[in-house]
């Protein structure tokens, strides 16, 4: 969770929402990464830490993905979810909830088949008052726009 506390203090350093991940397997961090695109003229929705991160460590084969744990320091959203699932990691741990775009309390058991079938053991509040700072200090910043004066922003800010 440290490597991914450092990625977001580097995405807030830079402007950026304050998300960082990390993919360790076997004790070793494969792949880490951090949010991209939440301002200037390239916003998007695609670019998360996750998802980054995801991309990086499918480069490794040969490895039993199932013993593998994503780190984030923002609960991952349906999108993450569903893509970690898919790709086969044992287990999330998480610092700080989305009570905005959360995906992990997501009942699988209603979906499909192709995500029915997974029972992926989720944490939470790993490191989380460091991970609410980072998000403090983000939506505290009269220049960020991005999920200003969102759920998040205010739950966050009235902590």
């Amino acid at each position: 969770m440290k490597i991914a506390l450092d990625h977001a203090k580097s995405s807030l350093s830079e402007g950026e929402f304050p998300v960082g991940c990390a993919i360790e397997y076997e004790g070793k961090v494969l792949a880490s990464s951090s949010r991209k695109h939440t301002t200037g003229k390239t916003i998007n929705e695609v670019d998360h830490a996750e998802i980054v991160a995801l991309k990086k460590f499918s480069e490794f084969d040969n490895i039993n993905r199932e013993n593998a744990t994503l780190y984030s320091t923002l609960e991952p959203c349906l999108m993450c979810y569903g893509a970690i699932l898919l790709s086969g990691i044992g287990q999330i741990v998480y610092a700080y909830e989305d009570v905005m775009g959360g995906g992990t309390g997501c009942d699988l058991t209603k979906l499909t088949p192709l995500y029915n079938r997974f029972n992926v053991p989720v944490i939470s509040n790993i490191l989380r008052e460091k991970s609410l700072g980072l998000f403090k200090e983000y939506f505290s910043n009269p220049k960020t726009l991005y999920w200003k004066g969102s759920l998040l922003a205010s739950y966050t800010l009235e902590q």
